[in-house]
């Protein structure tokens, strides 16, 4: 196995050949300065490496039931949106790395960046993997999307935001600067695309967000339409790290064929433009962060809420349920808590080795 610091080299090399002269070289060093910052942050900034050693630090898992599955899961990936019925719905909503692969990883993945985060006073392995396990069982069994217009109050009053925080929200994009060099056109496209018909001229700007994805170009567009802001993001796409590492033919680029699965309430402004990605930005999709709020993200509510989401979207293919069940129970009452901690470990050391030597 590479070390982990060839492994950075190789999977940049790779993102430069891909992405030629719109890389963003800013974005990669910010990546490797917060990758140093702790191991939950290290978890979401290098699922390529993930997808390149956990068979081999989780074999147990390798002959698992497979699915189109989210990849990078973590506590951080999951918000809300509107559905085409204008209802504000949450769910897991990043899907860079949507890729077929046994069910087991992405419970796995969840359970170890909770336990990354959770801090020397959090929850102990076993009170965060039961919630996520008895969640996604129950979303094998009867898949539901999470509406939060009548249910799940709790949820709808954490997340909608205050008044003063809505003008933060769009004051921050009104304040964008342009770019230092020409937007490339494919970008310009996607986005007057996808914003309303009759929409005003506008001037792509760039954005950096995210952890993971830090590198990849980000555009967006703001503009007044109908008495008020209207935004949009168009980013790079590229082939999951996961098909990368284990099917390098599969080069399909599965974000929307997840996002729009059989039992999800999708968001209409959520599409697919070639290899960029479209999404609508609003102060309506949200989502909760551990650093402002912990004991949210790691309470058994809302962990069963992650497992039950990471159900809904494997149950897009409803033949697989009775095999994920079968071998579910087939494993030790332990398995997910004894393998996010094997993960965990890993993970750690890493951080730890790149933080030292970086």
């Amino acid at each position: 196995m590479a070390t982990f610091s060839q492994s950075v080299q190789a999977y940049e090399a790779w993102l430069r050949q891909q992405l030629g002269s719109d890389l963003v070289e800013n974005d990669l060093a910010r990546k490797h300065a917060k990758m140093k910052t702790n191991g939950f942050v290290f978890l979401r900034a290098t699922y390529w490496r993930w997808a390149e050693t956990i068979l081999d630090v989780c074999p147990d898992f390798k002959a698992a039931p497979q699915v189109l599955a989210i990849g990078d899961t973590h506590l951080e990936n999951f918000g809300t949106w509107r559905d085409a019925e204008g209802r504000l719905v949450w769910g897991a909503n990043d899907f860079d790395d949507a890729a077929v692969m046994p069910y087991a990883f992405d419970l796995i993945r969840l359970t170890a960046s909770a336990l990354l985060a959770r801090g020397s006073d959090g929850p102990a392995a076993h009170a965060i993997a039961e919630p996520i396990l008895t969640g996604y069982r129950r979303a094998i069994a009867a898949p539901m999307p999470v509406i939060l217009e009548r249910d799940h109050k709790w949820l709808r009053k954490a997340l909608l935001l205050p008044d003063a925080e809505r003008k933060e929200f769009w004051d921050k994009f009104a304040s964008l600067r342009p770019a230092e060099k020409p937007v490339p056109a494919a970008y310009h496209r996607a986005l007057e695309a996808a914003l309303p018909s009759n929409s005003p001229a506008f001037v792509p700007k760039p954005r950096t967000a995210g952890t993971g994805s830090l590198g990849r170009p980000r555009f967006v567009a703001y503009v007044d339409w109908q008495g008020g802001p209207v935004l949009r993001e168009a980013k790079a796409m590229l082939q999951s790290a996961w098909s990368l590492a284990h099917n390098p033919a599969d080069r399909a680029i599965h974000a929307v064929d997840i996002a729009a699965g059989r039992m999800r309430c999708a968001d209409p402004h959520y599409e697919l433009q070639g290899s960029i990605l479209v999404r609508r930005l609003s102060p309506n999709s949200t989502k909760i962060e551990i650093d402002r709020n912990p004991g949210l993200l790691l309470s058994p509510d809302m962990l069963d809420l992650m497992g039950f989401e990471i159900g809904n979207c494997h149950a897009s293919d409803p033949s697989v349920g009775p095999a994920i069940e079968q071998d579910i129970k087939a494993r030790s009452g332990t398995w997910l808590s004894d393998a996010a901690k094997v993960a965990a470990a890993a993970i750690t050391s890493e951080q730890k080795t790149w933080s030292q030597t970086a």
